[in-house]
């Protein structure tokens, strides 16, 4: 009997208030993570899935994101890594992997594979995640969502490059942000005027 698929949420959709179960080795304790909580408290959210522990190219992933975790933090993010493995197994993989030593955000456990599921980035021939990154808005609204195969790793410099524009338009509702677009660099706002002169806008 195949597995029933669930219904999956896309961009500008509401993200499902979950609740997971997680490991911090900042502070080498169990823990959870509320979705709600996170709304509530106006926070973004930036989920990370790899597809398992003890596995290859997701550690590379994982220490990058450590290395940008201090930044998206500070645009007002909850950053978690995310795969179907046990808090327990995170625990047990953070503290043998030499590049997972400097990690300061949870390791998320979602066990069963429902929220990778509700957004896309479940593989179920494997029962593992894909590589999938989500940024949800501080309404909990899913602003961005990449998918990759396994085989390819991701730059978490590109994730913090979105981050800075997806605050600045929540800030700015009226900006639109362009390709490549960096803090302090010109923004776009939409109107009859600027139609066929982008270029003359960017000036």
């Amino acid at each position: 009997m195949s597995e029933e698929k669930a219904e999956v949420i896309t961009v500008g959709g509401k993200a499902p208030l979950v609740e997971l179960e997680t490991f911090d080795p900042a502070a080498c304790k169990f823990g959870k993570f509320s979705l709600a909580e996170a709304i509530k408290a106006k926070k973004w959210t930036v989920l990370v899935f790899y597809p398992a522990d003890f596995t290859f190219v997701c550690p590379t992933e994982l220490a990058d994101l450590a290395d940008r975790h201090a930044e998206l933090a500070a645009l007002g993010a909850e950053v978690l890594s995310v795969s179907a493995d046990t808090k327990f197994t995170h625990m047990g993989w953070q503290a043998q992997e030499r590049l997972l030593k400097d990690i300061k955000y949870p390791m998320a456990s979602d066990a069963r594979g429902r929220l990778a599921q509700a957004l896309g980035a479940y593989d179920y021939a494997t029962g593992m995640a894909y590589r999938g990154t989500f940024i949800i808005n501080p309404d909990g609204v899913l602003a961005g969502a990449e998918i990759n195969l396994n085989n390819v790793g991701r730059d978490m410099g590109e994730l913090l490059r979105k981050l800075k524009a997806f605050v600045h338009t929540y800030k700015n509702p009226s900006e639109v942000c362009p390709a490549k677009w960096k803090p302090g660099e010109k923004t776009l706002k939409p109107s009859e005027k600027l139609v066929g002169k982008v270029g003359d806008g960017l000036k």
